[in-house]
């Protein structure tokens, strides 16, 4: 494969270009009709017993739980109850239930039922509760024309909205602006580090071009199939991300081998084709391992965690192709433009003496303190994440001062009642009048119930508080029957996780299915990690065979996944530590809620698991080449470092910003995303390949290429190792280039010393 990319770069750059040219112009054309059809949840588990609630309630009664809430405020000197502010309800009411996608029969106010709870108790707010029907996108549709008719509220009165429709509304409204600012930040520095760490404007052009080719190479790849399942526009985040950060890095190790190869002696040609066959086989394998990571969230059925997966794989393949493809034949194009302007500097024997040679040094010398200092650094700062609750997106992910966060707050802190938190029990069998009247007296008389609402009347605190009336007739229809249960508790909480238990282990004599937002986080933690170990065991085995194949040791491969575990302890302790106990709250402006996102812990894991791989290759394939030339494993070791640390060291650094600028987001699980991430990289690259990897490789010696018989012999069949042909003779000099950026740690004057026998 390699050889044929090499023969088309060299011989047809041009067209090579030109073919990608025409590409990009086509995704361009289908990524920029991707964001309509993306959609704003995901977080469910569509055989659970939540949607199940949901399809009995709307196919046997046309009904289901309000997901538009209206405040409706009094003027100063008004109340609920002035003749003004009663009209101008009636009228907000009425106007509401006849917009288009509004359920008028499951529209209701305070001043068309005269329900008390629906008011504040001074009287000066009151609510109307509406719900919108059909799919996300239709509910967000709704959703946007009440928004507009609400926009010039009658007098005596001011208007805001919120629920869980204006949520996903406000939500993937947030979400697309904030990717444009997070992409307004990203580029720019990116392009800035890339104009320090090349020397010049050209050289720093190619990896942004990959980038944006990989972007919207993605983002049609999102379009296609957004066609046939659902997407998230969570997504898009990551396509933004991976698509930048991953071109970048992919794209600093090639172009930075093509440079060392020209400043080697090598013409143009013979450089471009030895960075194919060595830092272009390197990317490849790094590649797959993220992949490998990101197609474990397909075990998963929420298609907000499936999404991340059809954007991280799509982006990836374009990423991956557009560096071994296109940018070998802009490599060719330009050929000794790309050399470096700046100072170079021979390493021979000096190879081990740089930088990061030396720091290698340093470890070897010690490498069991160092494995067990950093083992326990690592663990002391991953403890918090021991103290992880669990819980789901409710409108406090949203910045403070946020219009619907206004509003809900107005909503939780003022109202007695949460009616507007109200949730559905459905029958799935037709229960007796006395089996569904006990029923609502068991549910009503639990400590976190308010009220329950039935066909056969109203029950609060184990007691009927008011027999059946006309509006509770909706309730029944053909003997089957549900209930509405107003809570005591916040609906996203463990004492509301807590109340679905009690409830659900209720036997009311017929069968019973719950709905609503907590018996939603109930059946989502469910369905994730009930998958977690089918998941993992699967990344971790298929990701070992990967390495197996690559580098034909038992050893490596089980190191690298041990390293990629205790890497992520440092960014799962700062994720609970930060957001879910809400320290720098004000400084990064989000609401700590004392809860975790369910969902992310798995999507951290999948990809900080995969970028933390994609460092472990790049490292490894160059010890590895070292290795196989000299035959000396701690030689290789600070050969490997000191000519992949530099490079390394970048990209981390280039890859992080794309991730710290999601910090900018007013989502708070977009927040912990970049941070998250950004700090997995960083600690990956400073810490994991910088120190523990060189300390458990000397400590190995040679056992680290080791394998039994049967294995040696199934990776000598089947192994992948196209670049093998590509090592240097042991005595051959490498000219690195020096940059600016890491000019001042390559100056540093080495010890003047013979190489040494690092065996002893």
């Amino acid at each position: 494969m390699y050889r044929l990319i090499s023969k088309w770069a060299i011989q047809h750059p041009k067209r090579v270009m030109a073919s990608f040219a025409v590409l990009f112009l086509l995704t361009v054309a289908a990524g920029g009709s991707v964001f309509p059809r993306l959609k704003g949840g995901g977080f469910d588990d569509p055989k659970s017993d939540t949607i199940k609630t949901v399809n009995l309630l709307e196919d046997g009664f046309q009904t289901g739980a309000s997901n538009i809430v209206v405040v409706v405020s009094a003027d100063d000197g008004l109340t609920v109850d002035s003749p003004e502010v009663v009209s101008a309800g009636n009228e907000i009411a009425t106007k509401l239930a006849n917009i288009e996608g509004i359920d008028a029969d499951d529209t209701a106010s305070y001043w068309n039922t005269g329900s008390a709870t629906l008011a504040t108790p001074t009287k000066n707010r009151a609510l109307v509760l509406a719900r919108a029907i059909g799919e996300e996108d239709d509910v967000n549709k709704t959703v946007q024309r009440v928004n507009k008719m609400l926009e010039e509220p009658p007098s005596g009165v001011s208007i805001g909205v919120t629920g869980y429709g204006e949520f996903f509304n406000q939500l993937s409204t947030t979400i697309t602006e904030d990717l444009a600012a997070a992409e307004a930040i990203a580029l720019p520095l990116t392009l800035l580090l890339l104009l320090i760490v090349f020397g010049g404007l050209r050289a720093a052009m190619l990896p942004l071009s990959v980038g944006i080719v990989a972007i919207f190479g993605a983002f049609g790849v999102l379009f296609t199939v957004s066609l046939v399942t659902n997407v998230s526009i969570f997504s898009l985040n990551l396509v933004t991300a991976l698509g930048l950060g991953l071109a970048v890095d992919y794209s600093l190790f090639i172009v930075s081998r093509f440079r060392e190869e020209l400043g080697a002696g090598h013409s143009v040609d013979e450089a471009v084709d030895i960075t194919i066959h060595t830092a272009g086989r390197a990317i490849t394998f790094s590649a797959l391992t993220v992949a490998i990571s990101l197609s474990g969230l397909l075990i998963f059925p929420l298609y907000f965690l499936r999404s991340f997966a059809y954007a991280g794989v799509g982006v990836i393949a374009v990423a991956l192709l557009a560096s071994v493809v296109l940018l070998p034949a802009m490599l060719k194009h330009f050929g000794n433009k790309l050399a470096p302007k700046f100072k170079t500097k021979q390493l021979g024997r000096d190879a081990d003496h740089n930088f990061w040679g030396r720091l290698a040094l340093a470890v070897m010398k010690r490498p069991a303190r160092v494995v067990v200092a950093f083992t326990l650094i690592l663990i002391f700062f991953g403890l918090p994440f021991l103290g992880i609750k669990f819980g789901q997106p409710d409108d406090r992910v949203l910045a403070p001062g946020s219009p619907i966060r206004q509003v809900s707050d107005i909503v939780r802190n003022e109202f007695e009642s949460t009616e507007s938190n109200a949730f559905p029990i459905a029958s799935v069998t037709n229960p007796t009048q006395d089996q569904a009247i006990k029923f609502a007296i068991a549910v009503s008389s639990l400590s976190s119930v308010g009220r329950v609402d039935s066909a056969f009347g109203r029950f609060a605190a184990g007691e009927r508080i008011a027999p059946s009336d006309p509006s509770l007739k909706r309730f029944e229809r053909n003997g089957a029957t549900w209930f509405s249960v107003v809570p005591n508790v916040e609906p996203i909480s463990e004492e509301a996780e807590a109340m679905i238990g009690q409830i659900r282990n209720l036997r009311p004599g017929f069968e019973t299915s719950v709905g609503g937002q907590s018996a939603a986080l109930v059946d989502s933690k469910k369905a994730i990690y009930s998958k977690v170990p089918l998941a993992a065991g699967i990344v971790v085995l298929a990701t070992f065979v990967l390495l197996f194949l690559m580098f034909g040791s038992l050893l490596v491969p089980v190191k690298a996944i041990v390293l990629n575990v205790l890497s992520l302890t440092a960014t799962f302790g700062a994720m609970v530590w930060v957001f879910q106990d809400g320290h720098f709250s004000g400084v990064l402006n989000f609401t700590g809620t004392g809860l975790t996102d369910t969902s992310e812990p798995i999507l951290m894991f999948c990809i900080a698991f995969g970028l933390s791989m994609d460092y472990e290759v790049f490292l490894l394939s160059r010890v590895k080449e070292e290795y196989d030339r000299t035959k000396n494993n701690e030689l290789a070791i600070v050969r490997g470092l000191a000519r992949t640390g530099r490079i390394v060291t970048a990209a981390a650094l280039l890859l992080s910003v794309t991730f710290f600028s999601f910090a900018t987001s007013h989502v708070t699980f977009i927040k912990l995303f970049g941070l998250g991430l950004g700090i997995a990289v960083l600690v990956d690259a400073f810490v994991i390949r910088a120190t523990l990897v060189p300390a458990l490789m000397k400590l190995a010696g040679d056992a680290n290429w080791w394998a039994p018989a049967p294995l040696r012999a199934l990776h000598k069949r089947f192994h992948i190792d196209e670049g093998s042909s590509y090592h240097r003779a042991a005595d051959s000099p490498v000219v690195i280039p020096m940059y600016p950026t890491f000019s001042s740690l390559e100056s540093i004057e080495p010890p003047v010393f013979a190489e040494p026998d690092l065996r002893k």
